[in-house]
């Protein structure tokens, strides 16, 4: 697993593990259409533009808000 925010964009797992938050948080960001996800190579993956301004709000229940 990549570690860092040095990609264009991360898988769902990634994004989980960057975020803190469980897997299952992101999946429910994405279909309330919190958090934003694009199709690459047929895998969905979230651009890195996308995680930044949920970082910048780091914290608990940063996807929930």
């Amino acid at each position: 697993m990549r570690t860092s925010l040095t990609t264009s964009a991360h898988t769902i797992r990634e994004a989980a593990w960057v975020l803190g938050v469980d897997r299952s948080e992101v999946c429910r960001a994405i279909r309330l259409g919190k958090l934003r996800t694009e199709r690459r190579h047929g895998q969905t993956v979230i651009p890195v533009s996308a995680l930044l301004p949920l970082l910048a709000n780091a914290g608990p229940g940063a996807l929930r808000d």
